[in-house]
């Protein structure tokens, strides 16, 4: 059996599932402090496995972390601004506790791989995942794997910098840099905007979906420049604003202003830019999908080739 964890801003997905088969257990925790929410998965898993099932675990997490398999910080996570979790060894931790191997990616790599499998994306080479909620994150596949850098690094476009809406005079929220993408379109930024908590109201969406939508339409012209992706797969929880994949579109098409006339992001009826196929499962899924890889990937010792033989000789 296989474990699937996606740990988001808010909250944190687990799934177990059978090997080529289908998710067995899900649940879902809040995101709270390291030592409580990782205890809170160990304990889902050791209640949810029996025995010595469980061969591998997938995890797709929130960033920035460490993706270098040859670093000693190696799944450690970097400058954040979720409270304590800067510096926690998160996949060691998970491996010390249930002593089984750990593969690790961000959260929205996870997802772009899910979707590339199973979702809006098949078929497609590069592909992008945008997911706009407590923070902007891109992840992608390049060649049949996820998007990663020089030295562990992996994509930080949710801190594009961008260039202001005639009509917005917000000074930002982003903790680091002020007004970069992540600032001024993701969710905090949007309650910070119109003083409330949650945004989504009839009299807010048109407003919100012009506003996200002028900003995301920056990221998604800056990706296509730079990448050509199939597809931009853009979900998250402001995606879920009415209008706002349309006004993206829009955006975009007057953005590039004719300069890839054949391309499809500058046609506004397109669906270059779609919203995922997978339900908001996409993360966990791709986690799933990258244990399974780890284990594929993985040569079997000569002690389970001999137990396997003897077990099928029986």
């Amino acid at each position: 059996m296989i474990a699937g964890i996606e740990t988001g801003g808010t909250k944190v997905v687990c799934a177990v599932a059978e090997r080529g088969g289908g998710i067995l257990h899900r649940t879902t925790i809040p995101t709270s402090h390291p030592e409580e929410t990782v205890g809170q998965i160990v304990e889902f898993l050791r209640d949810t496995v029996p025995g010595d099932d469980l061969e591998a675990i997938g995890l797709g997490t929130f960033g920035p972390v460490d993706l270098d398999p040859q670093s000693p910080q190696h799944g450690v996570l970097g400058r954040t601004p979720k409270a304590r979790w800067t510096g926690v060894r998160i996949k060691d931790l998970l491996h010390t506790a249930l002593a089984v191997p750990v593969a690790i990616d961000t959260d929205v790599n996870a997802s772009a791989l899910a979707e590339v499998r199973w979702g809006a994306a098949q078929g497609l080479d590069p592909v992008v995942y945008v997911t706009v909620g407590t923070g902007v994150g891109v992840g992608g596949v390049v060649g049949g794997h996820t998007l990663q850098g020089y030295g562990g690094g992996h994509p930080e476009l949710g801190h594009l910098l961008v260039r202001r809406h005639p009509r917005d005079t917000f000074a930002g929220h982003c903790s680091f840099h002020a007004d970069c993408l992540e600032g001024l379109a993701a969710g905090p930024a949007l309650e910070q905007r119109w003083g409330r908590h949650g945004v989504r109201a009839p009299e807010l969406d048109p407003l919100i979906a012009d506003l996200a939508g002028y900003y995301l339409a920056q990221l998604v012209v800056a990706i296509t420049y730079g990448l050509m992706p199939g597809c931009v797969v853009l979900g998250g929880g402001i995606s879920a604003v009415p209008g706002l994949r349309e006004r993206t579109r829009e955006h975009s098409a007057r953005l590039v202003a004719g300069y890839l006339d054949d391309h499809p992001l500058s046609q506004v009826g397109s669906d270059y830019i779609r919203p995922p196929a997978l339900d908001g499962q996409a993360g966990v899924l791709g986690a799933l999908a990258m244990a399974d890889d780890l284990l594929a990937s993985t040569p079997a010792s000569a002690d389970e080739r001999s137990g396997a033989q003897a077990r099928s000789s029986g």
